[in-house]
């Protein structure tokens, strides 16, 4: 027996309107944390309710598993048979269409779906055919080559149209690249192979080519809802109008204002697309949000105010009280790390659980430094999007070059980088160790082992950079600088993304710059590594912090959340300035990752590391643009100077002074009297917090008034 809602009790009178609107097309502009799924469900309820057929019903969205939540929460609410409403994504419908009309397309019905590694696997068998001569530069690998003909498929673009901001190291083999794409679809097509881009690519050919299967499926799917729509490329957005020709009853949800993946191939102007394409249109704004505290949205709609092209839309909420988010400056990246981990400590103490807080960056080498701050304090966290510092394979390439002069045993690391030498293997890596071990080598003269043959050259360069590195005059920072000289080479040998990733190396040189010894550089880095999110504590799962890159923590909330490094250069970055759209799309994330914030939003930005080493330019230091565009009033600027409840007293330790008026020598054997947070006062500078150990008798303090 089916349900009977009250959806004027359930629903404000925004979404009320959007259930109720049955017929004709409809753009539903979401405004973040609004209750789109909520309204979405409501209709399918609705439809079902009014005694439209559930299987004349298509819900589209970019997940199985969402669509399929949905039409469970529906039938919950209303009726048992909200199940059978045809829920799916695009690529499912291409499929079940394809499955029936092949031979429309040059295909017969019992074509085979590559998926992603039997799409690698078919490119990397063509490549021999182009016929690349020897002695050129390296070409790209099958990964990079299936990114970029997945990508060129999907913005219908020939690859050098792309490949000029994403892949320009490879942009001298785009004619070669666009002949395997040639070579790619006539493979398909002799061996009745299908990819994913292909199977939306040929449900819009049928649908724009040919009205006999346009209108049986309009018979079919009478009343379409599509989610996301911000998130469509400009094929699925011809799939949408093509699906709705006959009958024009669709629904589009979703906020221009949280398109964030161009580099997939959406395309949000898709949302300013629709009501050209249904002229009829009628267009609903839901503004109420139930997540967020009014400040906290005050500073989110002024932030999109600036947007240059937006449905302008000013989110609100019933929820009382709040406070402005808070900008602060911890003038540099330690400082911010330290800053994220005290205040978290803090109001952990007041009640907070860890699960409460999420810190958010705009990409994944951005929490390096922070990672290591929260494995030094034991702090369990997990991390999305990007990679774990420590478990990237160049980081781990990397830091094996230093532990093997740190610790000449360590027979882990030296088969890792013995076997980036060229011609050496499993088996050479470790005779090689056994010799040094068993003749007391030193590391520096691994080039003389005996069984080098010709082949192997390699090891004299590794000997030499081993020798340089063990040297006792060698800082920390010039013997990271050395690291990168060598190892660059292989980076680019290795890995297609190496322009990235040697990105993400360098900032190794500014933490290592912190440092006077390179085995307290090693210690602090690769302490004992988190708990994985995966591990059980005797409550169940165990309580963690959550780190993502914005893209990964869309959808998601948290109570308490943080945005680091927001500055011009890092959020937005660099490149974003030379083009409108990107700084655009920059602004969107920044207004996803704000949003995200129940209760508290705190943005960090390290005012005195403001892209100098990193940015030759000049342009775009401090402060991100986006932050600084917010009116005043709108927002909470603060200094990370010493906070007035951070636990202990003020000490009268460490009177000594460096060169630096920031570090204090400890005046007692080590520094085991002091904590990291214990407040200290220097007869010149005033009060103070400890912020770091720098070697056994010093340590940095932070003053409340600093840069005096």
């Amino acid at each position: 027996m089916a349900n009977k809602i009250d959806y004027e009790k359930v629903l404000n009178p925004a979404q009320l309107e959007a259930v109720r609107t049955l017929e004709g097309p409809l753009l539903v502009i979401a405004g973040a944390g609004s209750g789109k799924t909520r309204t979405l469900v409501y209709r399918v309820a609705r439809l079902v309710e009014t005694g439209v057929p559930p299987e004349s019903i298509l819900l589209l969205t970019f997940t199985r598993k969402s669509a399929q939540e949905m039409l469970e929460r529906a039938a919950g609410l209303s009726d048992a048979r909200c199940r059978f409403v045809s829920g799916g994504t695009f690529h499912s419908l291409a499929l079940r269409v394809l499955r029936s009309h092949a031979e429309l397309v040059g295909f017969k019905n019992s074509f085979t779906i590559l998926d992603r590694s039997d799409m690698e696997e078919v490119i990397r068998s063509l490549v021999p055919e182009l016929r690349i001569p020897k002695g050129a530069p390296r070409f790209p690998k099958r990964g990079t080559l299936t990114n970029i003909l997945s990508k060129s498929a999907n913005l219908q673009k020939p690859v050098d149209e792309f490949m000029t901001e994403e892949y320009a190291q490879f942009l001298h083999f785009s004619s070669e690249i666009h002949r395997l794409g040639n070579l790619y679809t006539a493979y398909k097509k002799t061996n009745l192979l299908m990819d994913y881009d292909d199977l939306i690519i040929y449900l819009r050919r049928l649908l724009e080519e040919r009205e006999e299967v346009r209108q049986n499926l309009s018979r079919q799917y009478g009343y379409v809802m599509v989610d996301e729509y911000q998130d469509t490329n400009t094929i699925q957005a011809d799939i949408v109008r093509w699906l709705a020709h006959e009958h024009r009853n669709i629904m589009v949800v979703g906020d221009d204002s949280q398109s964030i993946y161009s580099f997939r191939g959406a395309n949000y102007k898709n949302m300013f697309d629709f009501p050209a394409r249904f002229p009829e249109a009628k267009i609903l704004k839901l503004e109420e949000n139930y997540r967020s505290t009014q400040p906290v949205l005050t500073f989110t709609n002024a932030l999109m105010s600036s947007a240059s092209e937006t449905y302008t839309k000013c989110l609100f909420t019933n929820r009382s009280g709040g406070e402005r988010p808070k900008v602060i400056d911890t003038r540099t990246e330690p400082d911010q790390a330290s800053f994220v981990y005290q205040c978290i400590r803090e109001q952990m103490g007041q009640g907070r659980s860890l699960s409460d807080f999420a810190v958010l960056f705009r990409a994944g080498y951005h929490s390096f430094e922070l990672e290591a701050e929260l494995t030094r304090r034991g702090v369990r966290y997990v991390k999305h999007g990007g990679f774990k510092f420590l478990e990237s394979a160049h980081i781990k390439d990397f830091l094996a070059h230093l532990r093997v002069v740190a610790n000449k045993d360590e027979a882990v690391s030296w088969i890792r980088i013995l076997k980036l030498v060229k011609n050496v293997g499993q088996g050479k890596s470790q005779a090689m160790i056994r010799w040094m071990s068993e003749n007391q080598i030193p590391p520096g003269r691994v080039g003389e082992w005996p069984g080098a043959a010709k082949n192997v050259t390699g090891l004299k360069p590794l000997s030499g950079l081993i020798s340089r590195l063990a040297s006792n005059k060698i800082n920390p920072q010039t013997a990271v600088e050395e690291v990168l000289a060598y190892y660059l080479p292989i980076l680019k040998e290795k890995f297609d993304d190496y322009p990235r990733r040697e990105k993400e190396l360098g900032q190794l040189i500014h933490m290592a710059g912190r440092y006077r010894k390179l085995g307290s550089f090693l210690d602090d880095l690769v302490l004992e590594p988190p708990s994985s999110p995966a591990d059980l504590d005797a409550d169940g799962r165990a309580e963690t912090l959550t780190l993502s890159t914005v893209h990964s923590a869309k959808g998601l909330e948290w109570p308490v959340v943080f945005i680091i490094w927001v500055t011009d250069g890092r959020f937005p970055p660099l490149r974003a300035f030379d083009n409108p759209s990107a700084l655009e799309e920059e602004r969107r994330l920044m207004y996803v990752a704000a949003t995200r914030a129940r209760d508290q939003l705190i943005l960090c930005y390290p005012g005195r590391e403001s892209a100098v080493s990193w940015n030759p330019t000049g342009r775009g230091t401090g402060l991100s643009s986006f932050i600084k565009d917010v009116p005043d009033d709108v927002i909470s600027y603060e200094s990370a100077g010493v906070r007035q409840n951070l636990a202990g007293g003020y000490g009268s330790r460490g009177y000594g002074m460096s060169s630096d008026p920031n570090v204090f020598e400890v005046k007692q054997s080590g520094s085991a009297g002091f904590s990291t947070g214990d407040r200290v006062r220097h007869p010149a500078f005033g009060p103070g917090v400890v912020s770091r150990f720098l070697d056994d008798d010093k340590v940095e303090v932070l003053f409340k008034n600093f840069g005096r």
